[in-house]
């Protein structure tokens, strides 16, 4: 499962299929004009009540934290190789990564700022930070911050699922809140005035940021010790730890995700923060015995592509949705039912797919990865 050179070519078919995967999440905040309770069955819960209710839940259920978890991961494999090249050249660390983490920064607020308010870049940059820092003092370290945060995580996602299941019994509602005012905004409002929606509110919106960094940190760590562990190798230790992760993802993580299909919404938050990773590992498990299956499939070398310019087609197909649904552009929001939403999310990967083959035959790299390398190498020429 090599690519050209030393590149493991199964990296990059994960980032493609998380990249496009993390668009069939947020989809339907841009179909539903910012309303974020429809990546949630807070309302209409009842997926039996019609077809279409169904396909919404459904692809949640495959797709809602699931790609998220993978891509988070897929982030700390990165990192782990840049520490890897840091060592080979005898470059301080973490050195000038912290200066790339800080554009992934910015990129990010930029990202915020101009296309949607659920921009993860900004949150994976203050991660990569941390994380830099941790890995410096080796595997112990790690270990050590595995336990701690996710010990962390795990009980305040526990504590949020055990209030949930007591609202549930109750007879108790959960939602998070009216959003008629930013259905409004982006329905009618112009693009000049999403952005100053988006500044003005600018800590509101990126409560969520802070909230998933400890999650972050863990899964990017989990990365780390992945690729250290020899997952993504292609031998046969790398297929038996892939194995483990498959059976992993389909005995415990499979069965925990399916507490979506569950009326009311009470496990959603429980499951996008905290059971939806374990499918994640499912995930790659997956993949990766599939294209061990079917190697000349030709759906790898267009997902690869897609891995390769992950940050550039990230970006892109949030600037292709807001344009179809919002106001200011095509207008398709709330006008749409579940499948044609589909329909789109579908159309947009593979407009990314034929885009990302055109542009690699051209150029060694996507557009906005070049830009970070070029200003990467002029920060560690000062």
């Amino acid at each position: 499962m090599k690519g050209n050179g030393s590149r493991l070519r199964l990296l990059d078919i994960l980032r493609g299929f998380a990249i496009m995967g993390t668009l069939g999440t947020n989809i339907w905040i841009f179909a539903h004009m910012g309303d974020s309770n429809y990546i949630f069955t807070f309302k209409n819960s009842e997926w039996w009540a019609s077809f279409q209710q169904f396909v919404r839940v459904l692809v949640l259920f495959l797709v809602n934290g699931k790609l998220l978890g993978l891509l988070t991961i897929m982030f700390g494999v990165g990192l782990e190789m840049k520490y890897r090249q840091a060592l080979r050249r005898g470059s301080p660390w973490p050195g000038v990564y912290i200066w790339t983490s800080v554009i992934l920064l910015a990129e990010g607020f930029i990202h915020f700022s101009l296309v949607m308010e659920y921009d993860i870049l900004m949150s994976y940059g203050i991660t990569a930070i941390i994380t830099a820092f941790v890995i410096k003092g080796g595997d112990r370290a790690i270990r050590r911050a595995m336990k701690i945060i996710g010990g962390l995580h795990g009980t305040i996602m526990l504590l949020i699922l055990v209030f949930l299941i007591y609202l549930g019994v109750t007879g108790g509602n959960i939602s998070l809140g009216d959003m008629k005012e930013t259905v409004l905004l982006y329905k009618e409002g112009g693009w000049l005035q999403q952005i100053a929606f988006r500044l003005g509110n600018f800590i509101t919106l990126r409560l969520e940021t802070l909230f998933v960094i400890p999650m972050n940190i863990f899964l990017f760590l989990l990365g780390i010790r992945m690729m250290r562990s020899g997952v993504f190798a292609p031998d046969e230790n790398g297929k038996k730890k892939r194995k483990k992760l498959l059976h992993i993802g389909l005995c415990i993580g499979l069965p925990l995700n399916m507490l979506i299909f569950i009326p009311g919404g009470y496990f959603d938050l429980p499951i996008r923060y905290l059971f939806a990773p374990i499918l994640s590992l499912g995930y790659i498990g997956l993949i990766a015995k599939l294209i061990e299956a079917y190697e000349k499939l030709w759906l790898w070398s267009k997902l690869e592509q897609v891995g390769k310019m992950s940050l550039s087609c990230y970006v892109m197909q949030n600037v292709i949705s807001a344009a179809i649904f919002y106001g200011w552009g095509f207008g398709l929001g709330d006008k749409v039912n579940s499948v044609t939403v589909v329909f789109i999310w579908l159309a947009i990967c593979y407009f990314q797919i034929i885009f990302a083959s055109i542009w690699l035959k051209r150029f060694k790299y996507g557009p906005m990865e070049a830009v970070r390398r070029f200003t990467s190498s002029l920060i560690r020429n000062q």
